[in-house]
C-alpha cells in the first residue's frame, strides 16, 4: 500500500512550485486571489510555510489567482497532479474522448 502523504505538506509545495513557475511574489499572488495588499505577501507565506492552511474558498482563490484546478493544489501523487494540469487544457470533446477510454464504454 502507498504511504499517505500529509495534504497540507502537498499544497505548501504546490503553491510555492505553482507561484514560482508564474514568477509571482507572494504578494502578487495574494493580491491576485483577493487578499488585502497590506497583508498579502505574509499570509501566502504562512500558506506556503504551513503555519496556517487557508480554507477551501481562499484555496479555489489561489488556483484561480494561479491558474491551475484547485484539485492540483492537493494532488499528492506527482503523476495525478500532471495528468490534472493536462486535463484541464484539453478541449471538452478531447475530454470526454479520454474519460471515454479510461473508463472503458
Amino acid at each position: 500500500m502507498a504511504r499517505q502523504q500529509d495534504i497540507r505538506l502537498v499544497f505548501q509545495h504546490r503553491l510555492k512550485a505553482a507561484r514560482e513557475q508564474l514568477q509571482l511574489s507572494q504578494k502578487e499572488l495574494g493580491i491576485r486571489a483577493g487578499l488585502d495588499p497590506f497583508v498579502a505577501s505574509t499570509r501566502i507565506n504562512r500558506y506556503e510555510l504551513g503555519v496556517h492552511q487557508p480554507d477551501m474558498a481562499t484555496a479555489e482563490r489561489l488556483a484561480s489567482a494561479l491558474s491551475v484546478p484547485t484539485a492540483y493544489l492537493f494532488a499528492g501523487d506527482e503523476r495525478l497532479a500532471r495528468m490534472i494540469l493536462a486535463f484541464d487544457q484539453m478541449s471538452v470533446a478531447d475530454k470526454e474522448r479520454l474519460l471515454k477510454t479510461v473508463e472503458g464504454t
